[in-house]
């Protein structure tokens, strides 16, 4: 999956962040936790406010990743 993220942050990092959270280091327990993390690879769109709008697991299509950003990115 790491190229199809990297591929979407190149395309679309000027609108919107992405953030990696290493799940094995023990300082993001609490993150997880709050996130629902459960499998990986987990992936969150979420807002500036925190709000949780879109979520996958394990392999996913750019295609399917991209419809989503589509429908919040300005």
């Amino acid at each position: 999956m790491a190229p199809v993220v990297h591929g979407l942050e190149q395309e679309w990092g000027d609108r919107i962040n992405f953030a990696f959270l290493d799940i094995e280091d023990p300082r993001t327990d609490a993150f997880q936790r709050q996130l629902g993390f459960r499998v990986q690879p987990h992936f969150l769109l979420i807002d500036g406010g925190g709000t949780i709008l879109a979520q996958w697991f394990g392999l996913v299509e750019a295609q399917d990743f991209e419809a989503a950003f589509q429908s919040v990115a300005p």
